[in-house]
């Protein structure tokens, strides 16, 4: 007699909602996600799952509760983390084999079924790993303006804008690999996004940018001093693996080439607390001068403590660039890990107050350009910072 074997349910595209206390804001996403898979992908199989870290407001009901057109999951986990969602999701969704991954915030207010369709089709075409490009306050996502995107732009050698962006395209290809990478405990909590960007650059993957327009949800400044440090270590430790790859000589920056077409809309205004900016700042250094006085060289240390015992936060680009590098270096040569991405804190809250004085009257579009610019100092010291080594 013959047994029926149970058959394994196939889906050519996954879209992964992380979530954590989410349920006033899930169910839009759904929509919109609902919405751009039947509108540009309206013959392919596709799966929508939320992973919660046991929410306790009704998140998953909230999601269930949706009325879709594709079919809805819902895993949960039991560690809380953004990271140790999008491992629990790459997991147990190997088995659909999927051919294409999407994974958006829960929290998305500007979510539209068109972006679907831009992440999504690059992966089709060929692409592995997309990271967005938003239209954003010059104030907001100040991780990715001072220690991201100069570090990825100066050391490493790729223009990505937004490799912390929080939302991603990914190949299968992509998903198998990342899977078989160390994840540390920083980078199964906010330092995914920048393991997974740095990742796709090592895996010599494909790699596309595409323009979302404005970005709209929570604020993350109250979660600005574990995701600073999480972050941080997770782009330290990644980056000091890679020697092989940024210890090469380096001519130029690779564009990573924006896909689609996209116009800059309004951007909201954000109000920042330059005050309470200025007194975290001083008081932070205080408590981390003698680790920084070891850490960074000694020009540089006098530079960094006599502009803030004057209280005058000035750190220019130049100076901000050895700061980094200095710190990167330490944590490499030292056992003062953790302790050294803490004493980087207020000399990033300065560098922050300095862009802030530089550009408090200008339009987004000249401030962008105070953004853009000071990387290439980055790019100019990365000689500074390989000599160390020699």
């Amino acid at each position: 007699m013959k047994t029926k074997t149970k058959r394994k349910k196939h889906y050519d595209i996954i879209i992964g909602i992380p979530s954590y206390n989410e349920a006033e804001n899930i169910g839009f996403v759904v929509q919109m996600v609902d919405k751009g898979l039947k509108r540009y992908f309206p013959k392919t199989r596709a799966l929508i799952i939320n992973i919660d870290a046991h929410s306790e407001d009704g998140t998953k009901e909230a999601f269930l509760k949706v009325k879709t057109k594709t079919r809805k999951k819902v895993y949960q986990f039991i560690n809380t983390g953004k990271g140790n969602a999008f491992l629990s999701l790459f997991r147990r969704t190997k088995k659909f084999q999927p051919k294409a991954y999407m994974v958006v915030d829960a929290d998305l207010k500007s979510i539209r079924p068109w972006w679907v369709k831009e992440f999504l089709k690059p992966v089709f075409w060929g692409y592995d790993y997309i990271t967005p490009v938003y239209s954003r306050n010059e104030y907001d996502a100040t991780i990715t303006n001072f220690i991201c995107y100069p570090l990825l732009y100066g050391l490493w050698g790729y223009d990505i804008r937004q490799p912390i962006g929080g939302d991603f395209a990914f190949s299968a290809k992509y998903v198998q690999y990342i899977l078989k990478q160390h994840w540390y405990r920083s980078t199964k909590l906010f330092g995914i996004d920048i393991f997974l960007t740095l990742n796709a650059i090592q895996g010599d993957f494909k790699l596309g940018q595409v323009f979302l327009g404005t970005k709209d949800h929570k604020p993350s400044a109250p979660r600005l001093g574990p995701m600073f440090s999480q972050v941080v270590d997770t782009l330290f430790r990644v980056t000091l693996k890679a020697k092989k790859i940024w210890r090469k000589p380096l001519s130029k920056v690779k564009k990573v080439k924006i896909i689609n077409q996209g116009m800059v809309k309004d951007i909201p205004p954000l109000a920042i607390d330059y005050k309470s900016m200025k007194s975290t700042a001083s008081y932070l250094f205080s408590i981390n001068e003698d680790i920084l006085e070891k850490s960074l060289l000694i020009s540089v240390y006098r530079k960094v403590d006599r502009t803030f015992r004057q209280k005058k936060f000035e750190v220019d680009s130049q100076l901000w660039a050895k700061i980094v590098y200095d710190i990167l270096y330490a944590v490499d040569t030292t056992n003062l890990n953790h302790h050294l991405i803490e004493s980087l804190k207020p000399l990033y809250f300065g560098r922050v107050i300095s862009f802030v004085k530089k550009t408090l009257d200008m339009s987004h579009e000249k401030s962008e350009r105070f953004i853009r610019q000071p990387v290439r100092d980055f790019f100019k010291q990365r000689r500074y910072f390989i000599n160390k080594y020699k």
